[in-house]
């Protein structure tokens, strides 16, 4: 097999990805403080070595060809475990620091922005890149290789990851303090059949979790409306435009002031697990590793502190 990158240098990848990510050769040259005819010339040469033109025109506009597709990815990790390799070698000279990007679903901006915080406060010479998407943006980002660590709740089903359990992350239905079976007791699922629910959007975890108990009771209440914010969802259900299922960790403020109410339902609430987890392949960074083990660490009992009972993991 034809070794095609053998005579490629680093620079040449280094001028690839910022090329290929901005699809302009002058960005390139703009960034890394060379004339557009230098990105040009490494450009080509690089197109020599693979053997396949990686860049095409259309129209006025640079785009990646086919080949540049392919080869992207693989020069984005080459240049990430250059920047791993550089934070080990910090590490060893006593230059403890280092960046971390961590993707969160939105269910987790209910607790994870202060324990995010209290890591800092630890850990200052740590740099937190953290972002917040839903479920399957945070797949891509872990599939893609775009992220450390992600916190999430069942792990992606097509991904191979290191999966560590920091919390207990319970799911149930929750009505407008009015509604008529607000307040009753022990509910068999079929009164729910009929009842309009909203629902969040399809591929969200707690989606998942509601599909499962539904399919559990043989049920399948109406839908009046699909949302994929928790927020829209709450807001909808005291509007008195349904029941809505959903993580027990978004609705604190609500039950403590009274707006909403939780069913108390035979089966529920369904308890999933939250987890810290990373791609199979990946080698954590010093810095990445000191965030993972806070989180198996320190985030159990940090969530008892918010959410009793959170720190008793099912066992699986």
């Amino acid at each position: 097999m034809t070794d095609r990158l053998r005579h490629a240098t680093l620079r040449q990848l280094q001028i690839f990805i910022i090329a290929g990510e901005a699809s302009s050769f002058a960005r390139a040259a703009e960034v890394l403080h060379l004339t557009q005819p230098a990105v040009s010339m490494q450009m080509a040469q690089l197109a020599e070595a693979v053997g396949v033109a990686l860049f095409e025109k259309r129209g006025r506009n640079l785009v990646l060809s086919q080949a540049g597709h392919i080869l992207l990815p693989y020069a984005q990790r080459v240049a990430q475990s250059l920047r791993d390799a550089s934070d080990a070698l910090d590490v060893l000279q006593g230059n403890y620091q280092g960046k971390v990007k961590i993707a969160l679903v939105t269910t987790t901006r209910y607790f994870a922005p202060r324990l995010i915080a209290q890591f800092q406060s630890q850990h200052p010479h740590i740099e937190l890149d953290v972002s917040i998407a839903n479920r399957e943006a945070v797949i891509a980002q872990l599939e893609a290789g775009e992220i450390d660590l992600a916190l999430m709740g069942r792990p992606p089903p097509r991904t191979p990851v290191v999966a560590e359990p920091f919390a207990r992350h319970p799911h149930g239905v929750i009505a407008p303090p009015g509604h008529r079976l607000a307040g009753k007791k022990r509910l068999d699922p079929q009164k729910l059949a009929n009842e309009p629910f909203i629902y969040r959007e399809v591929g969200s975890g707690t989606r998942s979790a509601m599909e499962f108990f539904f399919a559990e009771h043989q049920i399948s209440p109406p839908m009046h409306r699909e949302m994929s914010s928790n927020e829209s969802i709450k807001q909808a259900v005291m509007a008195g435009m349904g029941l809505a299922f959903l993580s027990l960790h978004t609705i604190g403020l609500e039950q403590e002031t009274g707006r909403l109410v939780l069913l108390d339902v035979k089966g529920l609430p369904i308890v999933r697990t939250w987890y810290v987890l990373y791609p199979a392949t990946k080698l954590l960074t010093p810095a990445a590793q000191t965030f993972q083990e806070f989180m198996v660490t320190e985030g159990p009992a940090f969530m008892e502190s918010m959410f009793p009972g959170s720190s008793k993991l099912p066992k699986h």
